[in-house]
């Protein structure tokens, strides 16, 4: 079954924590949760604290998305924070073996993020011990962002090894995901959908989500 991910950087900050419950009973399996740091891309949005705030409001799984520089050194803070499943970039840690292998020492699942420019073959080794593989189909930094085209092959390539190599990994698809393109993903191997526009639109949270599940 795919599993859907709304990203909460859509959401109304104002209210995060009701948002956060509103869309959890409108039917996310996962809450996705960009962590930005100002550096590795240009915004910043959610720290510690505000993770740490939300995560009474749901017990799904806080799927956060760190997208920083030197996420090593952040690691124990997000579990501290509630994290059930922790991905980091690729391009952002200079030892990514480590730091998965740490992850994973804590209990926590552990995920590899690409951007649109680094090709799949660089984590082919790594697929085997990761939980999940996420595929940036837009520059990271910003929401609302076009759908890239070529991520659809990039999503096809995970498949293909994580069949010889690990068939429970996850593959997960962010960016410009809407109903008009979401069997497209699915088709190509992806079973975990982020999507923030498409469900936080004039705020028909469950009606949204319904017609991600129903174009697939």
């Amino acid at each position: 079954m795919v599993k859907i991910a709304p990203s909460i950087l859509s959401a109304d900050f104002a209210k995060l924590g009701e948002e956060v419950r509103k869309v959890d009973e409108a039917g996310a399996d996962f809450i996705h949760i960009d962590v930005m740091d100002g550096s590795f891309v240009p915004n910043i949005t959610f720290g510690m604290p505000v993770i740490k705030a939300i995560r009474s409001y749901t017990k799904k799984v806080f799927d956060l998305h760190l997208m920083i520089d030197e996420p090593s050194k952040f690691i124990d803070d997000f579990i501290s924070a509630g994290a059930d499943l922790i991905t980091i970039h690729y391009e952002a840690d200079k030892h990514i073996d480590r730091t998965i292998n740490y992850i994973k020492s804590k209990g926590i699942k552990a995920g590899i993020s690409l951007n649109p420019g680094t090709p799949v073959s660089l984590i082919k080794d790594l697929i085997p011990s990761l939980d999940m593989v996420l595929i940036m189909s837009v520059n990271p930094g910003f929401g609302g962002q076009k759908f890239i085209s070529y991520s659809i092959d990039k999503v096809k390539e995970v498949k293909q090894i994580s069949e010889n190599t690990n068939k429970d990994l996850l593959i997960q698809v962010d960016g410009g995901i809407d109903s008009t393109n979401i069997k497209s993903v699915v088709d190509a191997g992806a079973n975990v959908i982020v999507a923030g526009s498409a469900i936080f639109k004039d705020g028909k949270l469950k009606e949204n989500i319904a017609l991600l599940r129903e174009s697939i």
